[in-house]
């Protein structure tokens, strides 16, 4: 990928707690922006987004118009909602169990389902809710992303980069050291986001995000690194330890 198209909006907190706020700002920001109607967010595993969950429940409740919200998952583990894996369950507990959201407003992927069968489901339903652009491809409102260590972000793992263009909306992946099956949202579908928003924290993942934002040696052969939507909302919420060797 040529350097000069990739131009993430950095923007940089002190530590988890304060990127988390940041994020939760942003989102009242854009639901006023947006005035009224539907609002429709992909959530992410991981860290930070617990951090952010807590701080909705606990601070958020009468500032957010929690009636307009309809959420779904980038990616989720083929576990049962009560496993203690499932990022539908995390967030039911940390955050949806709090705040009066519309239960028919929560759209967990279907893990009762075998892996194939999910993904197509999953699939139907975002294909059925949400609105679509030119190419057919569904439009999140907002995207909100993780990346692993080894450079993945919502199900698409460095060995699978196949997904990045694949036609499907939804996808099977495997996780390349535990073997589990994970449903995902693919590249086209994340790139067609009317936002997308890398929440990234801690000196795990300092040399990860200089090699990306920097256009370093190897940075192609991650997939959050392609991660580039059309819409050029691509924003990049970091703490200070992961930026810590970025040029920002």
């Amino acid at each position: 990928m040529d350097k000069s198209i990739y131009s993430p909006n950095l923007h940089v907190y002190t530590d988890g707690p304060a990127v988390a706020r940041a994020f939760a700002d942003h989102l009242v920001d854009k639901l006023e922006e947006r005035g009224e109607g539907p609002f429709f967010w992909a959530l992410s595993g991981g860290s930070t987004p617990k951090l952010l969950f807590k701080l909705l429940a606990a601070e958020y409740q009468d500032t957010i118009d929690w009636s307009r919200l309809h959420f779904f998952w980038g990616d989720e583990r083929m576990v049962p909602y009560d496993d203690a894996e499932s990022n539908y369950g995390e967030v039911k507990n940390l955050l949806f169990d709090h705040v009066p959201v519309v239960k028919e407003q929560i759209h967990p992927v279907p893990t009762d389902l075998e892996p194939q069968a999910a993904a197509e489901a999953y699939a139907a339903t975002i294909t059925e809710l949400l609105p679509q652009n030119s190419d057919g491809l569904p439009i999140f409102d907002l995207n909100m992303l993780g990346m692993g260590g080894d450079g993945h972000t919502a199900s698409i793992f460095p060995d699978n980069m196949a997904l990045l263009t694949s036609d499907a909306i939804c996808a099977v992946a495997t996780h390349p050291e535990s073997g589990q099956k994970r449903v995902t949202l693919t590249g086209p579908v994340i790139d067609a986001s009317d936002e997308v928003i890398f929440l990234i924290t801690g000196s795990s993942k300092t040399l990860r995000v200089a090699q990306i934002v920097n256009r370093e040696q190897l940075a192609d052969s991650f997939p959050a690194a392609h991660i580039n939507p059309t819409s050029g909302n691509l924003h990049w919420f970091l703490d200070r330890a992961a930026a810590s060797e970025v040029g920002y």
